[in-house]
């Protein structure tokens, strides 16, 4: 009786990580903001945009905000052009 080998498999390295973008600091009417570009290859999982109330998907270019004066804790991921426009919007 003969065994058929069996071939090891070796796992991949994985990809390096895409790099983020830098953080920068944005002064609006509401305060001072953190805002991080997000690079689509950086994007992995999905997200609720607060300014359109609908899905960011993997993949997606976008930004993530959050107050200067409080922690990464309170940060949220938003389109970027919800992100721009959003005192431009009207309420309800």
């Amino acid at each position: 009786m003969s065994v058929s080998p069996r071939k090891t498999r070796r796992p991949r390295p994985s990809a390096p990580a895409a790099p983020l973008g830098p953080e920068r600091i944005e002064e609006w009417p509401d305060g001072d903001w953190v805002v991080r570009p997000i690079p689509g290859a950086a994007a992995t999982k999905a997200y609720r945009c607060p300014g359109c109330d609908q899905e960011i998907y993997p993949g997606t270019a976008h930004v993530v905000v959050w107050p200067n004066h409080a922690g990464v804790a309170s940060r949220r991921h938003w389109h970027t052009v919800c992100w721009q426009r959003r005192l431009q919007r009207r309420p309800g």
